[in-house]
């Protein structure tokens, strides 16, 4: 067989279409709200400063203030609808740029209304900016997106709200007090569901990431793995998922061998999450472990970002391991972040799209477990463990 050639057209020699114009022009996905979503990077908010944002297209302003806690508020004055981070932050308050309206931006309360008099009987306090519970989780900002109209409690801040109302942050797991961890983060100019089954998918691999240092496209083999549901019934089944149960990782990915036999287990769970755990003995017969968690998040209903954060103690004390790890990670993401650039050229078009038996089944599991979310109605895809099998 001829060695196949990467095609050239004279689409590709010219300046690509930003993520954004892309993004623009694909179609929209519905968007699962009353969730946590890693908004930012927590290490980028020093105490009195802050960052604007976007989630479900809502555009939120995240902020730390003086005494180092930190608040997520909506980028607009109640006022009259101007932005907020057009405004000022002193470090306590944030004042408004239009009328020097002060709020208290962990409550949202507004502290001070420059133009009354004492012929005013409005009280300041009484109005809130809307706010939104946000926590410090292994080096993200996490902000709790609730349905439109689900109502606020007034003065109770983010740190009240979660621990009395709201369901459990997400979290990386760990396997002990010593290690590593590195973070990676890429936009994607396509809906959350291209995301999303883009993340799980188990046959892009020897194309997409194709590389001396993960897999070649010749060490395409049949593969056999176990499914199992996840219902999470503690939770209503909002954290409904599936697990790739233990096994030993793909032969195939370079890595992987450095680990000696190692085995990992792949969980997806809804709205976004993925957890990966890799366990292993080594020569001497110690533990070592490596977990990551991947989420794709709705920036707006076209477009999304991955974000990665990874903790191992393989060789934690060695000072190259996390920029190693870290560059190629990076590399990795890349790839795939590439792909859905290309591929989001040819969804502008809004084309009929189809998913196969056994290599597209996760995909189908999830848009079904996203619609029993949605809905509150169906049973789990999954009745019980399932064998599937594809080439990759």
């Amino acid at each position: 067989m001829a060695k196949m050639r990467p095609i050239s057209t004279a689409a590709h020699k010219h300046p690509p279409e930003s993520l954004a114009q892309l993004a623009a022009g694909g179609p929209p996905a519905e968007m699962v709200f009353g969730d946590w979503y890693p908004a930012l990077r927590s290490g980028r908010l020093r105490p009195g400063s802050t960052a604007l944002t976007m989630l479900l297209g809502i555009p939120i302003l995240l902020g730390r203030k003086q005494g180092g806690a930190l608040f997520a508020l909506r980028d607009l004055c109640p006022h009259r609808g101007i932005p907020l981070s057009a405004g000022w932050f002193d470090g306590d308050t944030v004042q408004c740029k239009y009328h020097g309206w002060r709020f208290e931006p962990c409550s949202g309360r507004c502290e001070e209304i420059p133009s009354l008099t004492r012929f005013d009987d409005l009280v300041p306090q009484k109005i809130y900016a809307n706010t939104f519970p946000v926590v410090e989780r292994d080096g993200y900002a996490w902000v709790y997106v609730p349905a439109a109209g689900a109502g606020r409690t007034p003065g109770l801040d983010a740190e009240e709200l979660t621990l009395s109302t709201l369901p459990p942050t997400p979290e990386l797991p760990k396997f002990g007090d010593r290690f590593r961890t590195a973070h990676l983060q890429a936009d994607l100019p396509c809906n959350v569901d291209h995301g999303i089954i883009g993340l799980m998918d188990p046959a892009h691999g020897p194309f997409v990431h194709r590389a001396w240092w993960w897999r070649s496209a010749a060490s395409i083999h049949e593969k056999t793995k176990r499914f199992e549901p996840i219902e999470d019934s503690e939770h209503a089944g909002r954290n409904a998922g599936f697990r790739m149960s233990a096994h030993a990782p793909s032969s195939n990915s370079a890595p992987y061998k450095l680990l000696g036999k190692p085995v990992t287990t792949i969980d997806f769970v809804l709205p976004n999450r993925r957890y990966e755990t890799i366990r292993a003995v080594n020569t001497r017969g110690r533990q070592r472990w490596f977990a990551s968690l991947t989420t794709v998040s709705p920036v707006t209903p076209t477009s999304c970002r991955i974000d990665v954060v990874a903790a191992w103690d393989i060789a934690y004390h060695l000072p190259l391991v996390t920029p190693i790890a870290r560059y190629f990670g990076t590399k990795f993401v890349a790839q795939d972040q590439r792909t859905m650039v290309e591929q989001a050229r040819g969804l502008q078009s809004n084309p009929g799209l189809m998913l196969i038996d056994d290599a597209d089944l996760p995909a189908k599991w999830y848009f079904a477990l996203k619609q029993r979310r949605l809905t509150g109605e169906g049973d789990h895809p999954l009745q019980g463990p399932v064998e599937l099998h594809w080439r990759s």
